[in-house]
């Protein structure tokens, strides 16, 4: 089993920045992708960005050029550094990993990131 566990989620002002990280641990030979998905209030989940094992990034058109995607096998950690940040940003954001060697994917609970003035 993948344990993922999210942290750096806060409050913000439009146009400010956070980091969030994803730390994980438990059977991390299992870990293949990785990737940031979100849920904002009242709306379904949907997805941020995507980092393969060796390093290729998707992003949502939605965060292009704002969001970073990364991660640091070294230290089993993935990255989402979030620049000028909008107050449609708001949502709940998820870590996800999936299994390089069965059909599943892993969740993290989630951390809140509101931007509000």
């Amino acid at each position: 089993q993948v344990q993922l566990v999210e942290s750096g989620g806060g409050l913000v002002h439009p146009g400010g920045f956070l980091r969030l990280s994803c730390a994980a641990s438990g059977s991390i030979f299992r870990i293949n992708a990785m990737g940031w998905y979100r849920q904002p209030p009242g709306k379904e989940r949907e997805l941020v960005a995507t980092i393969s094992s060796g390093g290729s990034t998707n992003y949502a058109d939605s965060v292009k050029g704002r969001f970073t995607i990364s991660r640091d096998n070294a230290e089993n950690t993935m990255y989402l550094q979030m620049n000028s940040l909008k107050p449609e940003d708001t949502a709940v954001y998820y870590c996800t990993a999936n299994d390089r060697w069965a059909a599943l994917n892993y969740w993290g609970r989630g951390t809140q990131v509101t931007v509000s003035s």
